[in-house]
């Protein structure tokens, strides 16, 4: 297996992100990504323009984001080469998609493109020009995932006048957890039907005035590339600059995130990379994003083995539950239950990985 880092949810000049993609694309590969997947917003023109390809080890995938023309639902679209039922206004500004919300997910889905709910219960208290985009519709089974952690979502999710001064100084530290309520929502989700998780940066680069006086740039690009990314468990090895198989790479990337062949980390507080959360099982490996079928009239049991990078405080989560915690670099668990099962690294109060679910469904 062949792991590689990412960041994902971003935006450029080709929406309301300050930064150009290839821009973008630089900083990432000064903190060493391996892949970033930018999303604008109901548009996709900096594929048209070209800047999807290599920028010195960094693969720029250029996907975008979905909202209903009441700039609700916000929707991260993988895969695809158009746009679904993007409309525009006499001045040609992408307004929103004029599909409904149950349309569109159904037809990224119908044309083989790749979907994730975007920060699904924002809230926010402050800066009234950027309201919260909270997902509001859930009767549908077409997305393949949810975004459990946004770093700008949770960031101005807490900000308030007495921390204000110390978040814009240090926009990293702040960042705890995922969205519980996205959390609870995946784990619940997966009790019907196998969803994944990501988690993202949002990045805009937003320039706000600070102190009365001055303009900040909030988010900068390179800032957040070292905060929230979703690594991927791939079965090759990248052919990094190699642009007669980007195509072929990017596709894999994209199908691991549609697969849950991923684990969601906080870079901030260390290199995740290195870290494994697998099964066994009548002699077979299971990893990330798999399904397990479980022979109930068998005595053999499951053994669910993980490793870190570092000492952590060990979650071993079954349905949601957290049914076993231990600490170190390792864990193994015995198994003998239907469920989906996955892990979460701690340190002390800080969550630092989150790894998708590997599912056992009983026999039939």
């Amino acid at each position: 297996m062949h792991e590689y880092t990412g960041a994902i949810h971003m935006h450029s000049t080709f929406s309301d992100g300050t930064g150009k993609p290839d821009e973008i694309a630089g900083f990432a590969s000064e903190v060493g990504l391996d892949y970033i997947i930018l999303t604008d917003h109901n548009n996709i023109g900096a594929k048209t323009f070209g800047f999807e390809k290599w920028y010195d080890g960094t693969m720029m995938i250029v996907g975008y984001e979905l909202n209903d023309l009441g700039n609700r639902n916000h929707y991260l679209v993988f895969g695809l080469d158009k746009l679904v039922g993007t409309f525009k206004d006499i001045g040609n500004n992408e307004l929103g998609c004029e599909l409904s919300v149950k349309e569109y997910v159904r037809q990224v889905k119908d044309l083989g493109g790749t979907g994730f709910i975007a920060h699904p219960f924002e809230k926010r208290n402050h800066f009234p020009e950027h309201p919260p985009y909270p997902w509001t519709y859930w009767n549908t089974d077409y997305f393949d995932g949810i975004e459990i952690w946004n770093h700008m979502s949770e960031w101005v999710e807490d900000l308030n006048d007495k921390n204000k001064f110390q978040r814009f100084l240090h926009p990293l530290k702040s960042i705890v957890q995922p969205c519980k309520e996205a959390v609870q929502k995946w784990d619940e989700l997966n009790k019907k039907r196998k969803v994944v998780a990501i988690g993202s940066v949002d990045a805009h680069a937003h320039k706000q005035s600070f102190l009365g006086f001055y303009k900040v740039e909030v988010f900068p690009y390179k800032v957040l590339f070292k905060s929230i990314r979703t690594n991927v468990i791939l079965d090759e090895e990248i052919k990094k600059n190699d642009m007669q198989s980007f195509e072929h790479f990017k596709n894999l990337i994209i199908k691991s995130l549609r697969e849950g062949r991923s684990y969601i980390t906080n870079s901030y507080w260390g290199d995740a990379r290195g870290f494994r959360f697998f099964a066994e099982y009548n002699n077979e490996i299971y990893e990330l994003g798999d399904e397990i079928i479980y022979d109930t009239s068998a005595s053999k049991k499951i053994v669910f083995r993980t490793y870190a990078p570092k000492d952590v405080t060990l979650k071993f989560v079954k349905n949601g539950i957290c049914i076993d915690e231990c600490t170190g670099t390792g864990g193994v668990w015995d198994v003998d239950e239907s469920g989906n099962y996955r892990v979460e690294c701690w340190l002390g109060d800080k969550a630092w990985i989150f790894s998708n679910h590997i599912r056992v469904l009983n026999s039939l």
